[in-house]
């Protein structure tokens, strides 16, 4: 399949984002959700980043044609795909889909209409779903996530807001604005871009709706906690360096940063654990109960320096009665 460029006669309100790299499994359903929306007013746009799977995407891309636009690249990661599909867009507003998951039909229609209502928002995003293989499916995203109270830059920084990217409608221009995704990040690229709309005063809301479909698989970029927290921290430490900050605001990086490094050592002494490498498991716990100072952690780190080989047992029974009970 050669590059489409496939064009309405007028541009349309939204831009449906959709980049592909290793989503022949999934994309179809991706796409049909987007065509089963009853918002009409909208394109839709598949970036191909470099797939290594290309024939087989683009054979499943087969019955869409010339119902989207198909952009081909070399493989930039999801910022350099995201923004080739940005620069390509037309519409007012861009809607971002990752290919493994997949939108409720009223999805955009809802979220048009909230920024209908809120002519001053320049990005709403909605609730999701879970669903896929993961302890969390069937609870919504905000259920383990919530947001709570304004969006803006010091609540997108602490966590009190998290920003679903497949749940976005955000003005073009806005995101033009702040220069687009930045393509040095493989991880956390949206996470930096909430960042800077926020900074640049950009006007974010959300709604509790449930309107998108997030797929959990151990394959994605979101399974590997450790490297997500490391790249957050990379977000944290370019926000650092490059934009002005209050004494507050610096304050507030630092403590995020220091919470960051904490969950990876988390992260790296259950890894750790499973490995049965039970001094590297205790060294990286002591690190994170530094900033946690948990009385639970200070129990676990004294059962794996005094008897690791029980607490395995118990965490392995555990974990077999977690399988069993699903």
């Amino acid at each position: 399949m050669p590059e489409i460029h496939q064009q309405r006669p007028e541009a349309p309100a939204v831009s449906v984002i959709i980049p592909a790299y290793r989503a022949t499994r999934y994309i179809t359903t991706a796409i049909d959700s987007a065509f089963a929306q009853t918002f009409t007013d909208y394109e839709t746009i598949i970036i191909n980043d470099g797939c290594p799977d290309t024939a087989e995407l683009e054979r499943a891309l087969e019955p869409y044609a010339g119902q989207l636009l198909y952009l081909r690249q070399i493989n930039k990661g999801p910022a350099g795909a995201r923004n080739a599909g940005i620069r390509a867009a037309r519409g007012r507003f861009l809607a971002f889909l990752d290919a493994d998951d997949y939108w409720a039909p009223n999805y955009l229609a809802e979220q048009m209409r909230f920024l209908e209502m809120n002519p001053l928002a320049d990005m709403v995003y909605a609730d999701a779903l879970l669903v896929g293989d993961s302890p969390l499916a069937g609870r919504t995203f905000m259920d383990a996530a919530p947001s709570t109270g304004v969006a803006h830059f010091e609540s997108l920084l602490v966590g009190q807001c998290t920003v679903i990217l497949s749940g976005t409608v955000v003005r073009r221009q806005r995101v033009l604005d702040v220069g687009l995704f930045d393509e040095h990040l493989q991880r956390a690229e949206d996470y930096d871009l909430w960042l800077r709309l926020a900074r640049s005063n950009a006007e974010i809301g959300y709604q509790r709706k449930v309107l998108l479909f997030r797929r959990e698989l151990p394959t994605s970029l979101c399974s590997d906690k450790a490297r997500l927290f490391l790249n957050e921290v990379r977000v944290l430490a370019k926000l650092a360096r490059q934009a002005p900050l209050t004494r507050s605001q610096e304050k507030i990086v630092a403590m995020q940063m220091e919470k960051m490094k904490a969950a990876i050592n988390l992260e790296q002494s259950k890894i750790a654990f499973e490995q049965t490498e039970f001094r590297k498991a205790a060294a990286a716990l002591q690190k994170a109960n530094i900033v946690y100072n948990s009385w639970k952690l200070r129990m676990v780190l004294f059962s794996l320096q005094c008897s690791p080989g029980l607490l395995l047992c118990v965490h392995n029974y555990r974990k077999r009665k977690r399988i069993d009970a699903t």
